[in-house]
Order: structure tokens, then C-alpha cells, then sequence
């Protein structure tokens, strides 16, 4: 099988060209101009410059790939007006240009990756941010392709994730500096449930997601869109209790000092279908103690 992966630098993409490899997969990497390889001669690597379809196209009439991964996108939180042409050209225009070439190119399939943030409070569509919503909007696309028969598009949609060398400023990246300094942290009442898996369990998710689209698997034949969820979704108050046992170490939070954030996910999407196959193997409080 040859896959090709776009975002393969990001912390998901690293850990997902990692996890194929020892499958004996044969992966190509996506790379913006002037991007270094992180992964040296070890994967092969492509540049897609979307200002150039024609190149694209005959690089993957080249590679003969069964399919793509696309992890690419530009993610922020809370954008400024600056943010907004980078986005739609990330996380549409981009995504769109490359799904057009694998129709061309008779590619089998698609795995585009979403977020549970497309769902503010558990809704069918409300999305929590501008990001959210060009997630969405690329979705909308796809409907165009899938539903012509074009290409098989899946949707793997994502709740939050932790792992190994992780540099995001993630909440227990946070929590480890504040209870190594032993300085007070400032935060929200701490009431919003928490919906995280390892990110093992989420390239697992990938991988069991391209076996069943390369054999054509009848167990996703009727859907869209699949989902990665816990087993057990926590407080962040409860989760920072998980996190100081695991590290054995007490954080000085000072809880309800900050508000909540403007459309703060109090209750994370619960409605999608778990992705066939997959279940959660890696338990939080195992995970967080091979973190630090």
C-alpha cells in the first residue's frame, strides 16, 4: 500500500509516518517549499504547490499512490482578520486542489481529518471557532466528490490529544512547569468535560481507517464520517487530579479565577459513529506517566 500523507510535520503527522513505517507501509510526505525533511532519507518526500496543479498532478500520476492521509492544516484558536487568507487557503483551497488531483489521477481513497469542534455543545453543526467552520466548509466539499462516486472520502473526526514530544501549548504541558516551579496557576471553575486519547490510539484510528478503505471493507461502506472518542471523558478538574497522581506531584491551581472562554466546550461531541475495529488501548493515567 502507498499512502501519501500531507501535515506529516505536525505532532499527529510525525507520529503517523513513525506508526506506518513499522506497518511496512510505503509512505511519501507532503513538505512546503524550502521545508526541511524531518525524517531525513528515511521518507520520501513531495512538494505540492497548489499554485501549480499540472506539477501535482503528474507527481502523482508518478507515485501511483492507493491513497491519502491529509493532516494538513492551519490551526489557530482565535484568528485575526490577518489569519483568515492563510486559513481558507490551508484548510480549503489546498485540501480541495489535492482531492481533485487524486480523482484525476484515479487514486482510491481519502481519509480527511476533522475536529470535534465542528460541534460546539454536542450539536449536529456549530462550529466552536473560524477554524471550525473551514474544517466544516472543506467537508461540504467533499459531499461533491463522494456523492459522484469520484473517490472513497472518509472523515476521521478528532477530540483533543496528548503524547510524546508534544511542543503545543497544551493544558499538560502547562500543568508540568506550574508544579515543578510550584507557582500559582489561574484558572477556569473547571467544570468543561474533557474528551482525550493518546495519540498511539489516534494514528492506530489512521491506520485501521486505510485497511478498511484499501480492502473496501463493507463495515464503512454506508458512512461519511467516523469518529475517535475515549472511554471515559473527565472534568478538567478530575483530569488535573489524574495528571498529579501520575506525576506524583500537587499543582497550585487556583480554580474559578479565570471566566471561561467565549464558546468554551462544556460538552464534547458524543453522537458519531466509533470508527469499526478500533478501540481505545492506551488509558490516561498510563499515558501521562510515560510523558515526563
Amino acid at each position: 500500500m502507498r499512502i501519501l500523507i500531507t501535515g506529516a510535520t505536525g505532532f499527529i503527522g510525525k507520529h503517523l509516518v513513525n506508526y506506518l513505517q513499522k506497518k511496512n507501509i510505503d509512505i511519501t510526505i507532503n513538505l512546503q517549499p524550502n521545508e526541511l525533511n524531518p525524517f531525513n532519507d528515511l521518507v520520501k518526500a513531495i512538494t505540492i504547490d497548489i499554485n501549480n496543479p499540472q506539477k501535482v498532478l503528474n507527481d502523482f500520476s508518478e507515485q501511483k499512490f492507493d491513497g491519502i492521509i491529509h493532516l494538513a492544516t492551519f490551526y489557530v484558536k482565535d484568528h485575526k482578520i490577518a489569519d483568515i487568507s492563510q486559513m481558507i487557503e490551508a484548510n480549503i483551497k489546498f485540501g480541495t486542489i489535492i482531492l481533485d488531483c487524486a480523482v484525476q489521477t484515479n487514486i482510491k481513497w481519502f481519509i480527511n481529518t476533522g475536529t470535534f469542534w465542528q460541534h460546539y455543545n454536542n450539536s449536529d453543526y456549530s462550529p466552536v471557532n473560524l477554524y471550525a467552520a473551514t474544517k466544516q466548509a472543506f467537508e461540504g466539499i467533499i459531499k461533491y466528490y463522494s456523492e459522484n462516486k469520484m473517490i472513497d472520502v472518509k472523515t476521521l473526526k478528532l477530540c483533543d490529544t496528548y503524547g510524546p514530544d508534544d511542543t503545543r501549548p497544551k493544558v499538560f504541558n502547562l500543568w508540568k512547569k506550574y508544579a515543578d516551579t510550584g507557582e500559582v496557576l489561574n484558572m477556569s471553575a473547571g467544570e468543561q468535560l474533557i474528551d482525550i486519547l493518546h495519540v498511539d490510539d489516534i494514528v492506530d484510528g489512521f491506520y485501521i481507517l486505510s485497511i478498511l478503505l484499501n480492502e473496501k471493507s463493507i463495515l464503512i461502506k454506508n458512512d461519511d464520517c467516523f469518529v475517535l472518542k475515549a472511554n471515559k471523558r473527565y472534568t478538567l478538574k478530575q483530569l488535573s487530579e489524574i495528571f498529579e497522581e501520575s506525576i506524583n506531584k500537587k499543582i497550585n491551581i487556583e480554580w474559578g479565577k479565570l471566566p471561561y472562554r467565549k464558546r468554551e466546550v462544556m460538552e464534547p461531541y458524543e453522537k458519531g459513529i466509533i470508527l469499526p475495529n478500533w478501540e481505545q488501548k492506551i488509558d490516561l493515567l498510563d499515558g501521562i506517566r510515560t510523558l515526563f
